[in-house]
């Protein structure tokens, strides 16, 4: 298999959407790549366990992509082998009205994994600089004050709202929180077939909405402001990785393969440590254990 590696994917400096790939051969079939990703996904867990023993960082993983891009399948597949206890889902959809009542970052702070654990976020605070953008009367739900109209949601809105991105990540990254953001990358093309996959298969039907169509019409818009957004805020503390998605299994061992490399540098992260007391005696417990 093709060697990867973090520096082929991590966004370090402006870029043109368009130049992004969607493809990346890998050099290997389905089968074994599909393989390759189970393994690394397996260190993964492992390695989750000894962080939860450790307790000082906790890791949050950003999916952001269009419709169709594989978000839900990748978790399915990359952190399947996870304990449960060591992982939770959010999959943010519209805001509820209690949402609503709060600032936009609050349903995401509230979420945030604690030290020891894996916190995915399928879609993402940057949900709300991205399809409000394209859809700016949204904002007009959050009831801002001083913001009464779209007239009122100017540069200077967005600008502040990147602002305010950048200090959260910031934030939970200087207390110990490291961060993934993955780009998934999906051609237009490819978002047709799996759209009509979507409406040949059945099985799939219930995938499907009409509301699908209408934000691919949008096509451009979506990728103008991630563009915008990627450039703004992809961090040396907070980076962007640009997955490409057209082949899923690709997509996955990608994935896996950049939080596994990226994890295992933490060299700090080990398992504690036995008090002394209790590692002196462990023959004792033994003993004391065998003899009921």
């Amino acid at each position: 298999m093709k060697k990867i590696e973090i520096d082929d994917f991590k966004i370090t400096s402006k870029i043109d959407i368009k130049n992004q790939p969607t493809t990346f051969d890998l050099n290997e079939g389905e089968k074994n790549i599909e393989k390759e990703q189970q393994k690394i996904s397996r260190k993964l867990a492992k390695l989750q366990n000894t962080m939860y023993a450790h307790d000082k960082y906790a890791v949050l993983v950003c999916l952001q992509g269009m419709d169709t891009s594989g978000k839900d399948s990748l978790v399915r597949e990359v952190f399947n082998e996870f304990n449960v206890r060591g992982i939770i889902v959010h999959s943010f959809k519209v805001p509820t009205e209690l949402e609503l009542s709060h600032d936009y970052l609050w349903r995401h702070y509230i979420a945030l994994p604690e030290r020891g654990k894996f916190g995915i976020f399928n879609r993402t605070h940057y949900e709300n600089v991205l399809v409000t953008r394209v859809h700016p009367e949204y904002i007009l739900g959050e009831n801002i004050p001083n913001i009464n109209s779209v007239e009122d949601i100017n540069d200077a809105f967005w600008d502040k709202r990147f602002e305010q991105i950048n200090n959260f990540e910031k934030h939970i990254a200087d207390n110990g929180t490291i961060i993934f953001k993955f780009f998934l990358n999906l051609s237009k093309d490819e978002q047709k077939n799996r759209l009509l996959r979507r409406l040949e298969k059945q099985e799939k039907n219930w995938k499907f909405s009409p509301g699908d169509l209408k934000e691919r019409k949008l096509w451009d818009e979506y990728q103008a402001c991630y563009e915008d957004a990627i450039n703004r805020t992809s961090k040396d503390y907070a980076p962007w990785y640009n997955i490409p998605a057209d082949d899923k299994p690709t997509a996955r061992y990608i994935v896996a393969k950049i939080m596994y490399d990226t994890l295992s540098q933490y060299t700090n992260i080990q398992e504690p440590e036995l008090d002394e007391d209790i590692k002196d005696n462990l023959e004792q417990y033994k003993k004391q254990l065998k003899s009921e």
